[in-house]
């Protein structure tokens, strides 16, 4: 089969990625891949290694092994490129193996989209906004090469290719950076959304979808997705997948504590939509600004932070945009696919 470069997170699925990565190299091996192991170190190293490759042409695919979250950087410093990004996940959720066809719990299942699944370019958007204060050892995200400039002075860019998200549910994420370390797997976000809820403050924001006229809108939460599910096969956005044309986003208005609380079960199988006023419709740009207690929006931050996430991580501050841009990663998904 030839090389094969792996960037592998040994610290995903609670460290059980980087004990059990011996025992996958050596299935890869009896499959003929000659692996080269590049394990990462830090937040955002799993970015430079694959740059880093990118810019010495290496064959691909190269491989994110990990979560969600390794599958976000690599997949970065791959986009607008031709090295298709491989998958071997070892993550919580792994919303993006899901939406890939690749599945989550049998590795050799995984690697046999490496040896005969096909490549395909899949849809990401384009996040600008402020960047977040640093939290715990989680550092501020910075401007990087392959994200490309900022078109406002003061903002990041990230890709997203898997989903962003505003409102109560980035609060829960931001969250488990400070919280709940010692609670493995999703149970950390059961009890991280039973005790952020209670406590998360009301705010009013303004949201203005492609030439629509900007709302100052009660605000629960909203997501834009590439596929249909996160936050471990949860379906968000009902019907959505990497190569529609156009985006969609999914919006939460006023909610009350009990809905945000029971909003899960339907969100499961993509029965929220209609319920407590969740709307659903096409969008190829987002904007989501602060409004503060006197009813002003605001071109900057807020004490009152809404975060914004870039494939599960809360790094971005509202004021923030969205944008869709179709066919910009390569993506090595399971031959059959129900989107393709």
């Amino acid at each position: 089969m030839g090389a094969l470069h792996c960037i592998v997170n040994p610290a995903s699925r609670d460290h059980t990625c980087g004990k059990r990565w011996p025992s996958v190299v050596a299935k890869l091996e009896s499959r003929g891949f000659e692996v080269t192991t590049h394990m990462t170190q830090r937040v955002g190293h799993a970015s430079e290694i694959a740059w880093d490759l990118r810019n010495k042409n290496v064959e691909g695919p190269i491989v994110a092994v990990g979560g969600d979250g390794t599958v976000h950087e690599v997949a970065s410093a791959l986009r607008g490129g031709d090295i298709p990004l491989g998958i071997l996940p070892f993550g919580s959720g792994n919303d993006y193996a899901i939406t890939q066809g690749i599945p989550r719990k049998n590795i050799d299942e995984a690697i046999e989209v490496l040896v005969n699944g096909v490549d395909r370019r899949c849809a990401a958007w384009r996040l600008e906004g402020f960047p977040a204060s640093n939290a715990g050892d989680y550092p501020s995200p910075k401007a990087n090469e392959w994200d490309g400039s900022a078109h406002n002075e003061g903002r990041v860019v990230r890709w997203v290719f898997l989903e962003s998200d505003a409102g109560i549910t980035s609060a829960i994420s931001r969250a488990k950076l400070f919280r709940a370390k010692w609670i493995k797997g999703n149970k950390k976000y059961t009890y991280l959304g039973i005790t952020t809820i209670p406590f998360w403050k009301r705010r009013k924001v303004w949201l203005k979808l492609d030439d629509e006229e900007g709302r100052i809108l009660d605000f629960s939460m909203f997501a834009a997705t590439t596929g249909e599910t996160f936050g471990g096969g949860y379906q968000v956005c009902p019907g959505v997948t990497p190569l529609d044309k156009e985006g969609s986003i999914v919006y939460a208005p006023r909610l009350s504590r009990l809905a945000m609380l029971s909003l899960m079960g339907p969100m499961k199988k993509g029965k929220h939509i209609g319920k407590w006023g969740i709307t659903q419709q096409k969008a190829n740009r987002i904007e989501i600004k602060p409004v503060d207690r006197a009813g002003n929006v605001c071109d900057e931050p807020l004490p009152l932070a809404t975060w914004v996430q870039a494939d599960g991580e809360p790094i971005i501050v509202s004021p923030a945009t969205l944008e869709w841009h179709t066919e910009q990663l390569l993506v090595r998904g399971a031959a059959s696919v129900p989107w393709a």
